[in-house]
């Protein structure tokens, strides 16, 4: 892995990151590394120790690999995200898209593989941060300014309780799929690219990966529409991007 090009974080405004990997090596590089980087670290090395650990201390960030004893990685994803709306960072040394996928189905923000470098794992941990941070400060503005609730046709956003209504029902989103709907619900009837999205929600540059749009759309999907298979509220353009639908 590379040497870290020194991201740095504010002393006054530390984050505190879970790191789970079952082999400790990787765990104490990528520990010190973001110490080095102004980040506070917790540390699990199997499953059940990582969702114990992310319940009880609550940390900004997980960076959680696949491949764990006790409970694989996506398990521990799903469990967590039960609970928590922390940015989940999966490590793995797979390289198969279908892992990918799952992963972000199991409700995790970002997917990173071995080998990587330390200088772009320090891109997407800040960048999921900032993203985090930036969700955060939109709901307190929110809350002291008019139009904190977004109506389009049966989805209803509210901004400052980060809550998703379709038909009066409260729908439970991640984090991750309320931004998605946030943005589209802004601009309603505009298309949006697949790489727009990723610039705007994700907030970085994707390394080319729009399939990770597609996933969390199909995400929410299942969760606001009553026929996946033919969706009224969030629709596709095909070979070009999404739209929600004014009607």
């Amino acid at each position: 892995m590379e040497e870290n090009e020194n991201i740095r974080v504010s002393s006054s405004n530390k984050r505190t990151i879970l790191i789970v990997d079952d082999e400790k090596t990787i765990v104490t590089m990528l520990a010190l590394n973001l110490q080095k980087e102004g980040y506070k670290t917790l540390e699990a090395n199997d499953g059940e120790e990582a969702v114990k650990i992310a319940l009880e201390q609550k940390p900004d960030l997980i960076l959680l690999d696949i491949m764990l004893p006790k409970m694989d990685g996506l398990t521990v994803c799903k469990r967590i995200r039960q609970s928590l709306n922390v940015p989940i960072l999966m490590i793995s040394a797979k390289d198969e898209e279908i892992d990918k996928i799952l992963g972000l189905e199991f409700g995790a923000d970002d997917y990173i593989t071995k080998p990587f470098s330390i200088r772009e794992l320090m891109a997407r941990v800040k960048a999921n941060l900032r993203k985090a941070e930036l969700s955060s400060e939109g709901a307190e503005h929110s809350s002291k300014a008019d139009g904190t609730v977004v109506k389009v046709g049966e989805l209803s956003l509210d901004l400052n309780r980060f809550e998703v209504k379709v038909r009066d029902e409260v729908i439970d989103l991640t984090l991750r799929e309320f931004e998605v709907l946030k943005y589209l619900a802004n601009q309603p009837g505009q298309v949006v690219t697949r790489e727009t999205l990723l610039e705007k929600v994700w907030g970085y540059e994707y390394y080319g990966d729009i399939r990770t749009v597609d996933v969390t759309v199909r995400r929410i999907r299942e969760k606001i529409e009553k026929d996946t298979s033919n969706p009224k509220i969030l629709i596709t353009k095909r070979g070009v991007g999404y739209y929600i639908a004014t009607k």
